[in-house]
C-alpha cells in the first residue's frame, strides 16, 4: 500500500511539471476569479425588508424593519435632503463653487476623483452624490454647508429626529462603516418617501442613469433596476462589507406608488431581484384608490438647529442682479418652448430633461431671493387621514405652493392641466409662471390632489387677467380653462 502512495504521488508531480506554464497560469487566474466572486458575496450581513405604500404611508410588508443595522450609501440620501433644504433656504446656491478639502480628496471609493484644493459647482457635487454615489463629494458638501462633516452630522440627525427616525444615528455624510452609525429598513423608507414629497423638483436626479458631475459623466448605481422594473424611478443604493448590499427603491404604476427597501443583500444580482419581488408584493397588496396622507416636512432650524432666524447668508441679494437672473432664465425656458421652423414646419424643440430641471431650479431660487422674508408661520396639517374604506374618493388635498397677493379681491382661477404626479404639476406652475409673468404676477400656484391626479392652478386672479393668461397660454398651445372660485 505504501508503495502505491508512492508511486501515486510521484505520477502526480511529474503530470503537473508536465503541464505548460500558460496552463498553470489559467488555473491561477480561475482560482483568483473564485476567490473573488466568494469575496463578493455577503452572506454574514443581517436581512431587513420593509415595503410602503408611499402615498398613504400603510406599510404592506416588514421583516426585522426595526433592527439597527449598517446603512452604508443609503446615507446619502439625508446627506441630500439637508443639501436641498439649504438650497431651499438661500443658505447655499446651486452655483456656489465649493473648494475640495484633504479630507473629501481623500475618501474611499466610490469617489467622484476629487483633488485637495480643487474648485467645483455645489450642484455637481449633489450630481455626483446623488448618482454614482461618491464619498468624496457626500464629504464636500457636509463641509460646504456646515463647514465640518462633524457639525453636517448633527444636522442630519436633528432632521432624521423631524421626521421619526427615532432609530437612526448618523457619524458622517457617505456612509462608510463608522461605530454608532447605525439606521434600520422602516427609518429609510420613511426617509425616501420624504425625498419623493418634500423635493419633488429634485427627486428626477435618482433616476438619472448618467448625469454631469462636472469634472466628468457618471452612471447611476442602480441602473439594473431602473432599465428593468417597470416604473422604477430611484432612489439610492448602498455597499460595504458590514452592510451588505442595501437598496431603497421607488416605483409608480398608474395610480399607485410603492417603496421598497432591503438591508443585507448577498449580492447585486440577488438584492435587485429581492426588491422586484418585494415591488411586486407592494403592487399586489395596495388598493388603486386610498387617502393619500402626505408626510410633515421638516421645519426649517438653520444651520445650526436654533430656528429660523440663524438663516446663513453671504450678503441681500442685489435686486439688478436677481431681476437680470430672473429674466436671463425666463427666457431661456421661453426659447425652449417655441417652435422651430424646419423646412416650412413648426416643430416643437426639445430641451435636455437636466437642463430644463436646472433652469426651474435657477429661476425658483432666484424667485425666493427676490422676496422679502416672510414670517414664520406653521403650517396647518392638510394631508387626509388614511382610513379603512379605502375605496371612497378622497377629498380634493390642496398643496399651496406660493402666497396670494393681497392686492385686493379676486374671485378668479385657472386650470393649466392634471397630471399624474406632482413633481410635474409643480414643474408646470413654475414654468408657466415664469412664460407669463405679466399677467399671473401675484397669483397663488396650488395643486389640487383628487383621485391620484394632480391639478395645476393659479388663484387670485380677476376675471380679466385669468381671461388674459388663457388667451396667451392657449396661443401657446398649451391647456388653460378659467375658474370662478366665487360661486
Amino acid at each position: 500500500m505504501a508503495i502505491y502512495l508512492a508511486n501515486a504521488r510521484s505520477n502526480a508531480q511529474l503530470l503537473w511539471t508536465g503541464v505548460r506554464p500558460y496552463a498553470r497560469l489559467i488555473l491561477t487566474v480561475c482560482a483568483l476569479v473564485l476567490w473573488a466572486l466568494s469575496a463578493f458575496q455577503v452572506s454574514a450581513a443581517p436581512y431587513a425588508a420593509l415595503v410602503m405604500d408611499a402615498r398613504s404611508g400603510k406599510v404592506l410588508f416588514a421583516r426585522n424593519a426595526n433592527t439597527q443595522l449598517h446603512p452604508a450609501s443609503l446615507t446619502k440620501m439625508m446627506t441630500l435632503y439637508v443639501a436641498f433644504q439649504a438650497v431651499e433656504n438661500n443658505e447655499i446656491s446651486l452655483d456656489t463653487l465649493v473648494t475640495v478639502s484633504r479630507k473629501a480628496a481623500g475618501e474611499e471609493p466610490s469617489r467622484l476623483g476629487l483633488r485637495t484644493g480643487q474648485k467645483i459647482k455645489l450642484r455637481y457635487l449633489i450630481r455626483a452624490a446623488a448618482v454614482k454615489s461618491a464619498n468624496d463629494a457626500a464629504t464636500a458638501l457636509a463641509e460646504a454647508i456646515s463647514g465640518s462633516e462633524a457639525a453636517f452630522a448633527r444636522r442630519m440627525n436633528r432632521v432624521a429626529q423631524q421626521m421619526g427616525m427615532t432609530r437612526t444615528r448618523f457619524r458622517n455624510a457617505h456612509g462608510l462603516t463608522e461605530k454608532g452609525h447605525l439606521s434600520t429598513a422602516r427609518d429609510m423608507t420613511a426617509l425616501g418617501r420624504h425625498l419623493i414629497y418634500d423635493y419633488p423638483q429634485y427627486y428626477n436626479l435618482f433616476s438619472r442613469l448618467t448625469a454631469d458631475a462636472g469634472v466628468r459623466n457618471v452612471s447611476h448605481t442602480n441602473r439594473r433596476l431602473l432599465n428593468s422594473y417597470r416604473g422604477a424611478d430611484g432612489i439610492k443604493t448602498g455597499y460595504t462589507r458590514a452592510a451588505g448590499f442595501n437598496l431603497v427603491a421607488s416605483a409608480e404604476r398608474g395610480q399607485e406608488r410603492v417603496i421598497a427597501t432591503v438591508f443585507g443583500g448577498r449580492s447585486v444580482t440577488w438584492r435587485n431581484a429581492k426588491v422586484a419581488e418585494l415591488l411586486d408584493l407592494g403592487f399586489r397588496r395596495a388598493p388603486s384608490k386610498v387617502a393619500r396622507s402626505m408626510p410633515s416636512k421638516p421645519a426649517y432650524l438653520g444651520r445650526d438647529g436654533g430656528g429660523g432666524t440663524t438663516r446663513i447668508t453671504n450678503a441681500s441679494p442685489d435686486p439688478g442682479r436677481v431681476g437680470r437672473a430672473t429674466r436671463s432664465a425666463r427666457a431661456a425656458v421661453t426659447r425652449s418652448l417655441r417652435p422651430v421652423s424646419r423646412g416650412g414646419e413648426d416643430v416643437s424643440p426639445t430641451i435636455g430633461q437636466e437642463k430644463m430641471n436646472d433652469l426651474l431650479a435657477e429661476a425658483q431660487l432666484m424667485e425666493v431671493a427676490s422676496k422679502p422674508p416672510a414670517p414664520q408661520i406653521r403650517a396647518l396639517d392638510l394631508s387626509l387621514e388614511s382610513t379603512a374604506d379605502t375605496d371612497l374618493e378622497p377629498e380634493p388635498q390642496v398643496r399651496v405652493v406660493s402666497r396670494r397677493s393681497r392686492a385686493g379681491p379676486r374671485e378668479w382661477a385657472i386650470s393649466i392641466g392634471t397630471h399624474n404626479m406632482e413633481f410635474h404639476a409643480q414643474k408646470m406652475l413654475l414654468r408657466t409662471a415664469l412664460l407669463e409673468m405679466e399677467t399671473l404676477n401675484g397669483a397663488e400656484r396650488r395643486i389640487i390632489a383628487q383621485g391620484g391626479k394632480f391639478d395645476a392652478r393659479f388663484y387670485g386672479l380677476t376675471q380679466s387677467a385669468a381671461e388674459m393668461a388663457c388667451r396667451r397660454l392657449q396661443a401657446r398651445h398649451l391647456t388653460c380653462q378659467t375658474l370662478n372660485t366665487a360661486s
